[in-house]
């Protein structure tokens, strides 16, 4: 899994076509200059921003990283520090490349690991995000006890998280208590699943670029990916869920 998304990023980091078919899709709301070939827009920017509840100089996590788009708009945005994690070290060796245009030297690291082995101590971070990646891990519930484990006491953790429409609440909150977290809010993203159609149709349309400009390799599984996804987005809730770590006395 690691080779393809090493191949994954270095692909897309070599073109702009890609970039622009995810600005083409979403539209106003894409974050350009952030490159995050995830989900998030400027609406989860500003969901991310009011529920981290970040002072300037605490530590924020961006778990599953990538390139560090989003963790190093927020913490340049928010003042904070900020460490990311990827399973790609290709990824990680960009974001670490990037981090010289948002922050000064010192203020960001990023590492290769997982979700499931986070390498950071108890408690390290004051916040964390995490888009679109959750859904990768092996066992879930086993990665937001990870989450968990490395956040402080009343610190909170931000996942993005897509699920079928008829999905009772209990299947989303369960995980969520299992794992030791409190869930605070829910936010509805009721725009993402059209900004996916109309990026996965893209795809297919410009099947003939993404070939010349990735490879087949690379073009083959966006194009699986869209032909695979597309017919399950018209059943597709997505959502931000705020995690919050209890302190120790349960309050």
């Amino acid at each position: 899994m690691q080779d393809g998304f090493d191949a994954f990023h270095l692909a897309r980091s070599q073109t702009r076509l890609v970039s622009r078919l995810y600005a083409q899709a979403f539209g106003d709301a894409y974050p350009a200059g952030l490159a995050t070939y995830s989900s998030c827009n400027r609406a989860l920017l500003t969901t991310l921003l009011k529920r981290l509840h970040l002072c300037p100089g605490q530590l924020l996590l961006d778990a599953g990283c990538g390139s560090g788009g989003i963790g190093l708009w927020l913490a340049r945005t928010l003042e904070t520090r900020l460490i990311g994690i990827d399973i790609s070290p290709v990824a990680t060796q960009l974001a670490a490349r990037r981090a010289r245009v948002f922050l000064a030297p010192g203020r960001a690291a990023f590492y290769t690991a997982t979700l499931s082995h986070l390498p950071f101590p108890n408690q390290h971070v004051h916040g964390i995000v995490c888009v679109d990646v959750l859904a990768f891990a092996p066992d879930r519930t086993n990665a937001l006890r990870e989450l968990q484990r490395v956040l402080r006491p009343a610190g909170r953790a931000v996942i993005t998280q897509a699920v079928r429409h008829e999905t009772p609440a209990a299947s989303v909150e369960q995980p969520v208590r299992d794992a030791g977290f409190e869930l605070e809010h829910l936010d509805e993203r009721p725009e993402e699943p059209a900004a996916w159609s109309r990026l996965y149709r893209l795809w297919i349309s410009h099947e003939t670029e993404l070939r010349r400009a990735l490879g087949d390799e690379q073009a083959n599984r966006m194009l699986a990916e869209a032909h695979h996804m597309l017919p399950r987005l018209p059943d597709r809730r997505a959502l931000a869920l705020t995690l919050r770590r209890p302190t120790h006395d349960g309050r």
